[in-house]
């Protein structure tokens, strides 16, 4: 809940202060809660209600947004075509870590490059790509949370990713 709230909130303090509240507010409306999605849908779209009330950082928007329609997609010709037996899939996998205290410093840098770039994305895709690769929601369950179409939260999630990569890979290119 922390870090879904720290993606709406420009500090931690506040994103605490957000969880806290969605808990109160939770207790005071369940038995208001009708059952027409999972409890945790529920809770999530309260925390995201009341995030959202302590403000969104506006300070990232205007550039961020018109970075966000230009841009964000991967070159095509990285991915087997439609011929393929694994149309759609890479045609070249990204090589694993060593196993060595070297491999493990560059994940931790990675790690902390990734997480900058998510705090980049605008917010739609930064909550979209929290929910899906790092809290674990299924597609299903961030369309009913954020009341998104399943369109919306593939093309976020697309673009959000796509942002996350091409961070990841400027920063690797630009390792000696």
């Amino acid at each position: 809940m922390l870090r879904l709230a720290r993606s709406y909130v420009p500090s931690r303090e506040l994103a605490e202060e957000v969880v806290q509240e969605t808990w109160i507010a939770v207790l005071r409306s369940i038995s208001r809660f009708e059952g027409r999605s999972s409890l945790r849908t529920w809770i999530f779209g309260i925390l995201i209600n009341i995030a959202k009330k302590h403000g969104v950082s506006e300070r990232r928007q205007a550039d961020i947004a018109l970075r966000a329609m230009s841009g964000g997609t991967v070159d095509p010709s990285r991915f087997r075509d439609h011929n393929d037996p694994y149309p759609g899939h890479w045609k070249e996998p990204p090589a694993p870590f060593p196993d060595t205290p070297e491999g493990s410093v560059l994940g931790a840098e990675l790690t902390a490059i990734a997480n900058k770039a998510l705090h980049k994305l605008p917010e739609t895709q930064r909550v979209v790509v929290s929910l899906r690769d790092v809290l674990g929601f299924s597609s299903e369950e961030v369309c009913a949370t954020l009341s998104i179409t399943a369109a919306n939260q593939r093309v976020l999630l697309h673009r959000g990713r796509a942002a996350v990569r091409q961070e990841l890979e400027d920063y690797l290119g630009a390792q000696p």
